[in-house]
């Protein structure tokens, strides 16, 4: 085998190699937020049967936000549940457009993070893509608030609470510069005696709030959620 025919099998064995991790990487880069599209479709076809009324309220973010009663937890409030479960704060600033804008609404309630934070992104990362919603409120909906609720504490992702302290206190001093936005955190509120989550607040994976959980949410986050 010649030295120049040697070279181009290196070289095709190269090209090849590159264009195999090229087309491995591809659907796994669009899959990011294509894993979504069903949640997000069905929320598209509620908007199309119930058109949105402009100026209402808005519930948005992971599991915590899906399972929220709303409509028995602030029956007069006519809140739009736009909670879609296993979902990051990016998600949320990805399809900003398709979920939020249509409603226009005066106020939005958020909760995300703790998937964020379980997936390996770090507090700093957590807090960046909270900016990034911030920043589309701020252009597109300058009028409206933002109530967020912090990172909860619960003991399926105790090792990791350092990190959700850390990203709460980063989002915490993001709020603190907005006078349109509140940060609300019910953690302190949901500890025992020990400093741990307190068991009958969540259900038995020890993840996701119970009823009496969600009712601490509830009586504390509503003056919030009443404030003009």
């Amino acid at each position: 085998m010649t030295s120049r025919t040697s070279n181009r099998i290196v070289g095709l064995l190269a090209a090849i190699a590159i264009l195999t991790v090229s087309t491995l990487a591809t659907p796994a880069l669009a899959d990011e937020f294509a894993r979504w599209e069903s949640s997000i479709s069905k929320f598209e076809a509620q908007d199309k049967e119930n058109p949105p009324v402009e100026g209402g309220v808005m519930f948005i973010g992971s599991s915590s936000i899906r399972m929220w009663k709303l409509s028995t937890s602030f029956p007069e409030l006519g809140a739009v549940n736009r909670g879609f479960g296993g979902s990051q704060i990016a998600d949320s600033v990805h399809f900003f457009d398709r979920i939020v804008m249509p409603h226009k609404p005066r106020l939005i309630v958020m909760y995300a993070g703790d998937n964020d934070i379980a997936s390996g992104k770090t507090p700093e990362r957590v807090a960046e893509d909270f900016r990034s919603f911030t920043k589309l409120i701020d252009e597109k909906l300058p009028e409206t608030r933002l109530v967020f609720v912090s990172i909860k504490l619960c003991k399926s992702r105790w090792s990791k609470r350092e990190l959700v302290n850390a990203a709460n206190s980063l989002i915490e001093k993001q709020i603190d510069c907005c006078d349109r936005f509140d940060y609300f955190d019910p953690n302190p509120h949901m500890m025992d005696a020990g400093g741990e989550p307190r068991d009958e607040l969540f259900l038995g994976d020890r993840l996701h709030l119970s009823a009496e959980g969600y009712k601490i949410w509830n009586a504390r986050i509503e003056p919030l959620i009443r404030k003009r």
